[in-house]
């Protein structure tokens, strides 16, 4: 009985396993923005629902928005700039940009459908020599986020995702490898993730050159990234972010692909 018990929820594990794979099978679609072909499983309105609803919680844990209308105003005028001059007008994607109030933690991010932040710590650090803001580094950044909505990072993200859920369930069902499949999937998200950045990386140049930036400044910024981590940074093979010196070389490619 034990036997033919194994046997039904080894065939039930196959079942689910089998199901995952078609699905994702016929979720492979090629991104008109990139040309990549990826596993995509939201439409754009959903994204664009996503990026709205969780827009004000990604805000409150950055403390808000910075109080300064001016600095807003400046960020609006950039982000613009940059999507009214590229391949980002022809999408569908609702793109805001927010300055956080947030002035210890350094990064940008944005999230799907077109929802942009950058916290004041970063944005005050995008200066020239003489401590002025420089546009050209703001529109790096920018550029790069408004990448990573392009390259539908986030629906792919979780569409990979719900694949490896399916995965495990199948085959912890089917026997005690849900672990293992597991593991599996977080490496794979782990390295996309890599290559994500990279792509934004190339896209944010691409941006940067239709919209009349210099995309140089991109380089300027990945120094000031490397200056904050400082000397004990995590090792590229253990971050989602690859190492500053690798994007910077990568930006260098993409400046003489598109220039």
């Amino acid at each position: 009985m034990r036997r033919g018990g194994f046997k039904f929820r080894l065939l039930i594990g196959l079942i689910i396993v089998a199901f995952a794979y078609l699905r994702k099978c016929s979720q492979k679609k090629v991104n008109p923005y990139t040309g990549k072909t990826q596993t995509i499983s939201l439409s754009t309105d959903q994204e664009i629902a996503i990026g709205l609803q969780q827009a004000p919680s990604m805000a409150n844990q950055h403390g808000g928005l910075y109080p300064n209308n001016q600095y807003q105003a400046y960020i609006d005028k950039i982000g613009q700039k940059l999507v009214d001059n590229s391949i980002a007008k022809r999408s569908a994607y609702k793109y805001e940009f927010h300055l956080l109030r947030d002035d210890r933690t350094i990064n940008a991010f944005a999230l799907p459908g077109g929802q942009i932040f950058i916290t004041y710590a970063l944005f005050s650090k995008l200066t020239d020599g003489s401590g002025t803001l420089n546009e050209d580094m703001v529109a790096g950044v920018l550029g790069h986020e408004i990448g990573h909505v392009l390259g539908k990072h986030s629906n792919e993200r979780i569409s990979e995702a719900n694949f490896w859920k399916l995965i495990t369930m199948g085959a912890s069902v089917g026997a005690d490898m849900g672990q293992l499949a597991n593991s599996i999937g977080q490496q794979t998200l782990l390295k996309n993730g890599r290559g994500d950045e990279l792509e934004s990386d190339e896209l944010g140049v691409k941006l940067m050159l239709d919209a009349g930036y210099d995309p140089r400044y991109l380089i300027n910024v990945m120094e000031i990234l490397k200056a904050a981590a400082g000397p004990n940074r995590v090792p590229e093979f253990q971050s989602t972010h690859p190492d500053p010196e690798n994007r910077i070389q990568k930006i260098k490619e993409a400046i003489r692909k598109y220039s």
